[in-house]
C-alpha cells in the first residue's frame, strides 16, 4: 500500500531538511536527458487520464457498475484498480514538478484536453475485447515503466526515480495477472468466442490509451503529439516495436492459443490470424529498428519542458 509521499520530500518535516531533500532530488533530475524527461512526462499525462479509464470499463456490457458503488466483484474490481492507478500520476506529477525542469501548465493542459477528448480502444462495450485490451496494455504499461526505471537508474543514477517507477510497473503486473486471468477463463469455458475476440482487436490494433493527446496546439502544427512521444519511447527504448511483438507471443503462450482444438471455422480462422501474427509483425519490427540507424530525425520543441528541442525519428 505504498503512497506517492513515501518518495517525496516531506514540507511537513524540518525546514532545513525539507530544504537538503528537495536540492539532493533536483542535483539528480538535473542528469536526466530531456528525451528521458519528455517520455516521463507523456507517462504522467497517460496516467492521469484515469476518469476517461473508469468510465469506458463501465459501459461494459454484464460488468458495468451501474450504481458507482455496487457490491458485484467487477465493479469493487475496478474501484480498486482505479485507486491504484491513481498513485502512479500521482507519484510522477510530484516528482517532475519538484525537478524544475518540466513546463507543468502544458503538462496539465494536456491532461484536461486528454480527460475531455476521451479515448476509442475499439472494445465495442464488449467485455471480451475489452479484457483482451487490457491484458495487453497493462503488460505494455509494466514494460515501459520497468524500462523507465532501468534508464533513470544507468544514465542518471536516479535511484528514487527508478524505484518510483518500479513500483509502478509492478502494480501493472498485478493488474496483467488480474486481466490475463479473466481472459484465460473466457479460452477455457468459451474459446470459439474469445480467440476470435482476440483476432478481432489484433487486427484494430492495440493503441495506448493517451492516443488523443493534445496540449492545446502548442506543439508543432504539423505534427501528432502522441506519436512524436511514443516516437522518442521507442528510440531511448522505453517501449518499442519488438516490445509489441513480444507481448502478443506472450499472451499466445499464457492464453494456449496455439493448442486450441475443435474450434469452428471461424476460430480456426481467427487462430491461424493470431498465431501468424509474432512472426509477421517481428520482421517488420527488424525492418524499423533497420531503418532507425539510417534516419536523421527532427529535432522537435515539446512544450511540456519549455520548448526544448528533442530528436524525433
Amino acid at each position: 500500500m505504498w503512497q506517492p509521499n513515501d518518495f517525496l520530500p516531506d514540507p511537513s518535516s524540518d525546514t532545513g531538511l525539507f530544504i537538503d531533500q528537495l536540492n539532493e532530488l533536483q542535483q539528480t533530475a538535473r542528469e536526466l536527458p530531456d528525451d528521458l524527461l519528455v517520455v516521463l512526462v507523456g507517462d504522467m499525462i497517460t496516467e492521469e487520464a484515469l476518469p476517461t479509464y473508469m468510465a469506458m470499463l463501465n459501459t461494459l456490457d454484464g460488468v458495468r457498475d451501474e450504481s458507482g458503488k455496487d457490491e458485484h466483484p467487477y465493479a469493487k474490481w475496478t474501484r480498486q484498480w482505479v485507486a491504484e492507478e491513481n498513485r502512479h500520476g500521482d507519484v510522477l506529477n510530484k516528482y517532475l514538478w519538484l525537478t524544475g525542469r518540466v513546463d507543468l501548465k502544458a503538462a496539465e493542459l494536456t491532461i484536461q484536453r486528454l480527460i475531455g477528448s476521451g479515448m476509442d480502444p475499439k472494445t465495442e462495450n464488449n467485455p471480451y475485447l475489452c479484457f483482451i485490451y487490457t491484458s495487453f496494455q497493462e503488460r505494455a504499461t509494466k514494460i515501459s515503466h520497468g524500462n523507465t526505471a532501468r534508464l533513470a537508474q544507468q544514465i542518471a543514477g536516479d535511484s528514487k526515480l527508478a524505484k518510483m517507477c518500479g513500483l509502478i510497473a509492478a502494480d501493472e503486473g498485478r493488474h496483467e495477472q488480474a486481466y490475463s486471468r479473466i481472459v484465460g477463463e473466457l479460452f477455457k469455458r468459451d474459446p470459439n468466442n474469445a480467440v476470435v475476440s482476440f483476432a478481432n482487436m489484433m487486427r484494430k490494433k492495440i493503441v495506448m490509451p493517451a492516443h488523443y493527446m493534445d496540449d492545446c496546439g502548442m506543439h508543432a502544427s504539423d505534427r501528432n503529439l502522441f506519436d512524436d512521444f511514443s516516437s522518442i519511447a521507442e528510440r531511448i527504448g522505453v517501449y518499442t516495436s519488438s516490445d509489441y511483438v513480444d507481448i502478443i507471443d506472450h499472451l499466445l503462450e499464457r492464453w494456449g492459443v496455439r493448442e486450441l482444438r475443435g474450434l469452428s471455422a471461424e476460430g480456426m480462422e481467427a487462430q491461424e490470424y493470431v498465431c501468424g501474427l509474432p512472426e509477421r509483425f517481428r520482421k517488420l519490427a527488424e525492418r524499423r529498428e533497420m531503418r532507425k540507424t539510417k534516419v536523421k530525425g527532427d529535432d522537435v520543441a515539446f512544450s511540456w519542458i519549455y520548448n526544448r528541442k528533442v530528436v524525433v525519428l
